[in-house]
């Protein structure tokens, strides 16, 4: 039980630091950004802070999907589940494969322009992660609320 516990805490940590860090760029760092930085200052710095952020999110990730599968698989595995437990899991993958193309083809594209000083260039390619982000955090919100509600239906 106490295993579990901890996988279960694992689990709740890396998916609070994945969501709350994309409301936290969504609706906090990007806003700021936009109103305090020209935007030959402000796409360097926010590429730079996406660079971490997805840096802990890969990290975050991993984490959530092997204690995700540890918890299914502790409880009887996918034919004992919840169709609660479907339902995260699926719009899991979801989010990851949203993340996948956000951090391996958007935002190299990102890089490349920002590296190149074409703000131009650089801004539609930003406000196109901005969006695969608010989209992703709608996904995640959706399975918190699966996690808590998901078991009265």
């Amino acid at each position: 039980m106490i295993l579990h516990a901890l996988v279960l805490t694992l689990h709740l940590l890396a998916a609070a630091f994945w969501v709350g860090g994309m409301a936290c760029m969504h609706f906090a760092v990007r806003p700021s950004a936009v109103t305090t930085l020209p935007p030959g200052q402000r796409l360097p710095f926010m590429t730079a802070a996406l660079g971490r952020f997805f840096a802990g999110v890969l990290w975050a990730v991993i984490v959530v999907l092997f204690t995700g599968l540890a918890l299914i698989l502790g409880r009887g595995g996918f034919t004992a589940a919840h169709w609660s437990v479907h339902a995260m899991f699926g719009l899991g993958l979801v989010m990851m494969a949203v993340f996948g193309y956000i951090r391996w083809a958007a935002y190299p594209r990102l890089q490349r322009t920002v590296a190149q000083s074409d703000w131009t260039s650089a801004a539609p390619v930003l406000d196109g992660i901005r969006r695969l982000v608010a989209f992703n955090m709608t996904l995640g919100v959706g399975v918190y609320f699966i996690a808590l509600v998901g078991r009265a239906f």
